[in-house]
Order: structure tokens, then sequence, then C-alpha cells
């Protein structure tokens, strides 16, 4: 039986500040050649609204989304919500894994260099931390994707399906902020490391629901659910897209180019985290964060 609602995160696709070494979260950058998302790996799948961060390296894999989707379209709606953790006076410049020996923090940011924060409270002047980030995302479960849950119930239809296109530590914190409307909490770092143009895809249902008959439940008592993760990280369709030739995968996306790739990667593709270039792998992956 089709869960109440499907919620598909989307990771945008490869920016142009993704191969460059600089921290990017609400700078903004166009899609590069290898990361322009057609859609096709999601067009099967009817969606009955899409959600955006406005931010151009989402909204223009979101606008690919639904350029592949059947009509009647569904809505494309974006949000600030949705946006990558901003870096304050970090965006767009150099990051270092750690520390130079002998140079204090401040040193380093007088040199215009920012090291990787290593706490979730930790954020660059100006910026926002991960638990900034955490209870941004929050929000946006609150104002985008609950409203769609009890609309749904209050239908009495199974099988609606949304897609929220945002970037990776954004995603990692939506993830657990609607997993948390469940039972239980969940470890903060689970759902770290989205490749580029990778989904995962979270299941909400009504707990002791198995009908389709319409709900009547006032906002003030909706009735309990059951959230679960029924697939992370998936990247399959990035195993036979290859790099063009020609040296453009550094050039910005033209949406007038006929032969652009439905999708960055390839199987010796190291993955890489947003908003932070190559240092979200460390960051995400090798560095711990508390």
């Amino acid at each position: 039986m089709a869960p109440l609602l499907t919620v598909t995160f989307v990771r945008h696709g490869e920016s142009t500040d993704n191969l460059r070494s600089v921290w990017a979260g609400w700078k903004d950058s166009p899609l590069s050649n290898h990361a322009k998302a057609a859609g096709t790996s999601l067009s099967s799948i009817r969606f009955a609204a899409i959600y955006a961060s406005p931010l151009k390296r989402a909204y223009s894999t979101a606008e690919a989304i639904l350029e592949a989707q059947p009509e009647p379209r569904p809505p494309l709606t974006h949000s600030l919500l949705l946006r990558e953790q901003h870096f304050g006076i970090a965006e767009g410049h150099p990051w270092l894994v750690a520390l130079k020996p002998g140079v204090t923090l401040e040193e380093h940011y007088t040199q215009g260099v920012f090291p990787v924060l290593h706490h979730r409270s930790d954020k660059f002047p100006e910026g926002e931390s991960i638990d900034d980030l955490a209870i941004r995302a929050d929000q946006a479960v609150h104002e985008l994707i609950l409203p769609r849950v009890w609309a749904t119930a209050r239908e009495g239809m199974r099988g609606a399906h949304i897609v929220v296109v945002s970037h990776g530590l954004c995603i990692s914190e939506l993830v657990p902020a609607l997993l948390r409307k469940n039972a239980g909490q969940i470890a903060k770092d689970e759902y770290r490391g989205l490749m580029n143009t990778a989904w995962t895809r979270v299941a909400v249902d009504l707990a002791d629901w198995t009908g389709n008959e319409p709900l009547e439940f006032s906002d003030d008592n909706p009735p309990p659910l059951m959230i679960k993760v029924t697939d992370f990280n998936r990247h399959e369709h990035l195993d036979k897209v290859k790099r063009q030739k020609g040296g453009i995968g550094r050039a910005a996306y033209d949406p007038k180019q006929q032969d652009i790739r439905a999708f960055f990667g390839g199987a010796a593709v190291k993955p890489i985290e947003e908003g932070r270039s190559e240092s979200n792998v460390q960051d995400e992956a090798d560095v711990d964060i508390q």
C-alpha cells in the first residue's frame, strides 16, 4: 500500500563553485555543464508539487525536474527556508581543513582563508551555525511539508508525492527534522554526504490508518504520523554519465545547448558534499562535528 505522502529530497546538480575550493552557501553560482539535471531519473514519477531553494544551482535543477514532468505540470515554489547554510564572511573565500601551524583563527580570517568548523554551534561571523540551519529546516518542514501531509489526509487519498530540491547540508537537517515528527530521535549525522543530484526519499503515513477515507481533525490536534526513510543518497543514474570532451565541464550551464548530460558524475568521481566544495567531503565524512 502506498504511503499517504512521499517526499523526495534532491540535492542540486554540480555548480561552478563546487569545482572550486571555496565556501559556497548563499553565494550563488550557476550549474556546470556536467551537473545540469534533466530530471530524467525522476520523470516516471508524477509529482504533486516541487519546492526549491531560490539559489540558481537548486532552482535550475528543480526547473529541469519540472520540464520532465507530463502535462499538467505541478507547481514549482521557491522558499528561502531551503537555502544552504550561510557561511557569512567566509562566502566565496578559500577553505582549509585545519589551521596552519602557528597561525591563529583570527589571522586566518585576516588572510582571507577560513578553516573548517568542527562543532554544530560554530559559525563564521555574520553566518549560520549548523544548529541555526536545523532551526530553519524545522521551520521548512512545518511550513512546506506538513501542510501537504494534512491536506492529503483530509482528502483521504494515498500516494501523493512531492519533491524538495535543496542543498547537501540543508537536506542533512531537513530529513531529521521531518523524522522528528515521528516518535523518537535520530543521529544528527545520519543523512550527510549526498552526491550532486542524488536523492533521498521519506515515506509519511498516518498511524492506525489503513483506509482511503477522508479524515477530519483540527490543526491543533493532528493525527500521529509514521515516518521512515526508504532510500538514501540514490545516485545510480550517475553511473552511465560521461563527462563531455573539450574541457567545458567547468563552464556555466547553457540552457540552449542540446547535448547537456542529465547528471554530473561517474563511477570514478569522488562525491562532493554541498556548500563547501571538496571541503564538504572532509567536514561531513572525515572531520568530527560535535
